[in-house]
């Protein structure tokens, strides 16, 4: 094949170190623009982006010229330094080191468009671990749950 062809929808997911409830409503919308613009700078077009007090969500179409290790390490060593500079009250904030990056098929982006976009209510019935759990169950991953809470 004389061309490269790429489409990967990716929804990716992390949290606040600790998971303390550090994006609250002065920082939410900016930070979920933030995050937008990391992505178009990388080429990763954003789709939709979202979260609640201790996560983000994101979703994008990952571009052919970058790894996901990069995109997540970009995303949140970016992210992060910015927020430390809006206010005194973030100058503590950190990322959690792990992340969730689950592929996401065509037909199933308004459905994660409109799950993103529903946060708030949506963590009213469930918290995040219980949330992830169910990503992982849903993906058939393996994992050691000693490690994601830390």
């Amino acid at each position: 094949m004389p061309q490269s062809l790429s489409k990967v929808y990716v929804h990716i997911t992390f949290s606040t170190k600790k998971r303390l409830p550090l994006i609250d409503e002065f920082i939410n919308e900016r930070l979920w623009e933030y995050l937008g613009g990391i992505c178009k700078g990388l080429e990763c077009n954003p789709i939709q982006i979202g979260g609640h007090h201790d996560h983000v969500h994101i979703l994008c179409l990952l571009s052919k010229k970058i790894t996901q290790i990069k995109l997540l390490e970009e995303i949140k060593k970016q992210s992060s330094k910015w927020i430390k500079t809006i206010d005194s009250k973030y100058h503590k904030f950190y990322w959690q080191d792990g992340y969730g990056i689950f592929s996401v098929n065509p037909s199933e982006i308004e459905i994660v468009v409109n799950y993103i976009k529903n946060q708030a209510e949506h963590h009213q019935k469930r918290n995040f671990q219980d949330e992830l759990l169910a990503f992982l169950k849903k993906y058939n991953m393996e994992y050691d749950e000693r490690y994601l809470w830390d």
